[in-house]
């Protein structure tokens, strides 16, 4: 039986048939997104700043100070050459080291006596506040010679340490430190530690006075201001190609001539005679009071600094800003990003806080931003004016974006210029008739939203 070029090979003609499997663009993607997170975790984990939490986190767990750690590498190396040279002297040097090491950790002080206790720390703070932290020791028993440390993240302010001479039974003693919230996010605070030395130096010991406490750090709020839209076909009222206008409205506007899909009921016969076509009453559009933010969290669209994104600072600003305005204001806000909804449905002025607890918490991805625009395609509710705040606007990006327009919703495009390269992302928007808005990072909010609003429909 001859196979004809192009035919895959029957079972009956003597062999297994012949099948290839090409690889999907689905498939090739998340390979690369894979390798993208793969990348991030890797340089995170080798960065100074890793390398030092992790040195510490030792330290702290060995309890050994840097003079224990030089014992204990004398202690390994003259074992080692021990071992190859058969050196019995350096065996009892070495056997004789790591042994005074391990009586230093006996001998070293621990579960002192102390209560410890902090006064003036929130559970909750805003970008650029200051605090002023005092704790308060109770000896329930006399101790002498530790050191009150406790523990403070680098971006809120460096670790503190008092050391303590002497402290009698029954005497307190206070001592007062600042923390600057520099910077939005959630912040363990301490554990608050007594650190007792052995009498040689090799060894400590930690006694917890304090549990850690959680802080969160609200991103800066600025008055900015917003126009809710049904949809952003609103001046002249023109129909949406693949979408029937929503709501209708009561109030009347104008006349606009008949298009297919229009109800008769809505046809002006006298208009119509008079001007030798079909012309059907027009009403004012409602403003919907539903409100959804969508905050493009890709790690590879924004500005990197380090550890540190400005643009994306600047977009969490900006979202929490004009989730913030439209509570106040009434309306119900829902907040996406590209790994999913970031808050429920949200209303009314006391839903303030569950709102900037969120953005305290929010990180970037490596998740594209097309995923959270399939989702609002997906999503049955056209009743929504929605607010996208990205740095990159792509061009399969722009294609999904022109499908949720086609379903007559208002787009609200922020633009996040970082970049003189990231320009594009206005033009883009105002191509696909959206509002549009550009922020560069430091430039005052609600000035840029104010001016450049309605860019894109005018």
């Amino acid at each position: 039986m001859k196979v004809l070029p192009g035919r895959k090979k029957a079972v009956g003609d003597g062999g297994a048939p012949e099948v290839r499997r090409k690889k999907l663009p689905t498939q090739k993607k998340g390979v690369r997104q894979r390798f993208l997170l793969f990348r991030d975790r890797t340089s995170d984990a080798v960065s100074a700043k890793g390398v030092r939490a992790r040195f510490l986190n030792l330290q702290r767990k060995l309890h050994l100070t840097r003079t224990g750690q030089i014992a204990i590498v004398a202690a390994v190396i003259p074992w080692v050459i021990a071992r190859v040279v058969a050196g019995n002297a350096l065996y009892i040097f070495a056997y004789g080291t790591a042994a005074l090491v391990i009586t230093s950790y006996l001998l070293a002080p621990k579960n002192l006596k102390l209560k410890g206790e902090r006064l003036g720390l929130r559970p909750r703070a805003h970008e650029g506040d200051r605090m002023d932290v005092e704790v308060q020791l109770v000896a329930e028993r006399g101790v002498s010679t530790f050191i009150l440390e406790e523990r403070v993240p680098e971006r809120l302010g460096t670790t503190v340490k008092v050391p303590i001479s002497k402290l009698r039974r029954g005497s307190t003693v206070s001592h007062t430190y600042g923390l600057r919230c520099t910077r939005r996010g959630v912040y363990d605070i301490g554990p608050l530690v007594a650190v007792t030395n052995d009498p040689l130096g090799l060894t400590q010991r930690e006694t917890v006075l304090a549990e850690k406490f959680e802080m969160l750090v609200h991103p800066r709020i600025e008055f900015v201001s917003d126009r809710p839209l049904t949809r952003r076909y609103e001046d002249p009222p023109i129909r949406p190609p693949f979408s029937r206008p929503w709501p209708s409205g009561l109030e009347f506007y104008g006349m606009r001539e008949y298009k297919p899909g229009d109800e008769l009921r809505r046809i002006v016969w006298r208009a119509s005679a008079r001007m030798g076509k079909l012309m059907v009453r027009e009403a004012e559009e409602g403003i919907t009071d539903h409100i959804t933010i969508i905050l493009d969290t890709d790690r590879g669209s924004h500005s990197q600094d380090g550890d540190h994104s400005e643009s994306f600072e600047m977009g969490v600003r900006a979202a929490a800003s004009l989730g913030v305005r439209h509570l106040r204001d009434g309306y119900e806000i829902r907040c996406e990003t590209n790994n999913g909804p970031l808050t429920r449905e949200l209303r009314g002025s006391t839903a303030q806080l569950s709102l900037l607890d969120s953005f305290a918490r929010v990180e970037m991805a490596r998740v594209p931003l097309s995923k959270v625009i399939s989702r609002l395609i997906t999503d049955p509710r056209r009743d929504a004016h929605n607010i996208l705040i990205t740095p990159k606007l792509l061009a399969a990006d722009a294609a999904q974006l022109r499908l949720l327009l086609n379903k007559g919703v208002s787009i609200l495009v922020v633009a996040l210029i970082w970049d003189e390269a990231n320009t594009e992302t206005l033009s883009v928007a105002t191509a696909l008739g959206c509002q549009v808005a550009g922020v560069h990072p430091g430039q005052d909010l609600a000035t840029a939203l104010y001016h450049d609003i309605g860019a894109g429909s005018r």
